[in-house]
Parts: structure tokens; sequence; C-alpha cells
């Protein structure tokens, strides 16, 4: 599989903005926190073997546990994550794959309770930002591994 054609390329100054928007998500409190976990979660209920390979490398380099990242598929399942930690993969998977009536009042409930409302905003930003980037990845066919080197990736010390 190879890349179809290099978006970045293409459109540099959209690439540019919404690299720019990722980069100001990430240096947010709660999203350093738990971005990791919900760029993983997104990536893989969308079938993003590039955006999957990448968000597995920046959690090792980060200090994320190994175990907790294999317990991102199960997580509802397991007691690895804390409530703050859950309630932003629910948002996660809701909005990931939107309902056809929408995020339902429970869920929104659900997460509310644990979150404040500068932490959801910012967290919905997350997700709307990771499923944009693993549409194009997808599309284009991102090749996973491919720039790992000029995302530091290869330190992650992962073959």
């Amino acid at each position: 599989m190879s890349q179809r054609l290099d978006y970045f390329a293409l459109s540099p100054d959209a690439a540019s903005k919404y690299i720019e928007l990722t980069q100001l998500l990430n240096r947010k409190p709660f999203l350093a926190e738990v971005g990791h976990l919900v760029t993983l979660r997104a990536s893989q209920i969308n079938g993003c073997a590039f955006c999957v390979d990448m968000h597995v490398k920046e959690a090792k380099i980060h200090g994320e546990r190994e175990l907790r990242l294999h317990h991102v598929t199960v997580w509802r399942e397991s007691t690895l994550f804390s409530p703050r930690e859950r309630a932003a993969l629910e948002w996660t998977e809701a909005l990931t794959r939107l309902a056809a009536h929408g995020v339902s009042d429970e869920t929104y409930n659900n997460v509310r309770a644990h979150l404040s409302d500068a932490e959801l905003s910012d967290l919905s930003f997350m997700v709307i930002s990771i499923n944009g980037w693993n549409r194009l990845s997808v599309a284009f066919q991102a090749v996973p591994g491919s720039a790992d080197k000029l995302y530091g990736l290869d330190k992650a010390d992962l073959h």
C-alpha cells in the first residue's frame, strides 16, 4: 500500500492550520492527560492504521504503560482507567460513532459528571480533530511508520 497523494504538499495552508489546532489542543492540561487514549481509540474505531501506529508510539514515548494501550479497545471492561479517562473514552466513541439521533442524554450526563465544561469542549475539538486526521490518512492510504523519523516516533523503539 502506498500513499495516494501528499495532501500536506497539495494543501499546505490547510495542513499547517490543522497541525496548529492539534498542537494547541495537546497543550491543554486535561488533553495532555487523556489525549493519547482518545486519539488511539478514535483511530482504532476508524480503522486508521497510520494513526494507530503513530499514537501508540507517541503514548509510549510520553510514558504510557503498554498494558493500558492494549486495554484501550476494551476500556469498558478494564479496571486500568480512571473515571475521567473513562468519560473521555465514552465521549470519544459517541462523537466518532455518531448515532442517528446524536449523543444521548445518558452519555452526555455520564460524561458531564466527570469533566468540566471547558474540558468537555476541548475534548470535543480533539475528537473532531483526530477524526479528520483519520479520514485523511485512510482516504490517501498513509503508510504506518512512514513518518516516524519526521515526528521523532523512532524514539519509541517499537519495530
